[in-house]
C-alpha cells in the first residue's frame, strides 16, 4: 500500500512563504511524475507545478517566479515552495504521483489528503 502524506500548510499574510512537502511511504519501487494541484472552494481542481522523474519542471502561468518545485528520491519526497504569496492562492493542495511499487507492475496514480494554505491579512 502507498501513502501520500502533505504537509506544510497554513495561514501566511500576502507576500510570505510556505514549504509544503508530499512524503511518500509504503512498498515503492520508484516514483515518476509528481504534480502539486490546488482547489479552491467552488472551484475546479488545478495543476500547479509538475517535475518528472528526471527532474524537469512546469508551472502554471499564475505561479510562475513565485513557487519552485523540486524532489528529493533518497527520501521519496517531493516539495512546493511558496513565496510571494497572494489572498487567489488559497486553496487545499495536493500531491500526486505515479508510482510503481514493482519493477515489473503497472504504475498508478495515488493522490495526498491535502494541506490548506490560506492566504490572508
Amino acid at each position: 500500500q502507498v501513502q501520500l502524506v502533505e504537509s506544510g500548510g497554513g495561514l501566511v499574510q500576502p507576500g510570505g512563504s510556505l514549504r509544503l512537502s508530499c512524503a511518500a511511504s509504503g512498498s515503492i519501487f520508484s516514483i515518476g511524475d509528481v504534480g502539486w494541484y490546488r482547489q479552491a472552494p467552488g472551484k475546479q481542481r488545478e495543476l500547479v507545478a509538475a517535475i518528472t522523474s528526471g527532474g524537469s519542471t512546469n508551472y502554471t502561468d499564475s505561479v510562475k517566479g513565485r513557487f519552485t518545485i523540486s524532489r528529493d528520491n533518497a527520501k521519496n519526497t517531493v516539495y512546493l515552495q511558496l513565496n510571494r504569496l497572494k489572498p487567489e492562492d488559497t486553496a487545499v493542495y495536493y500531491c500526486n504521483a505515479i508510482v510503481r511499487v514493482t519493477a515489473w507492475g503497472h504504475p498508478y496514480n495515488y493522490w495526498g489528503q491535502g494541506t490548506q494554505v490560506t492566504v490572508s491579512s
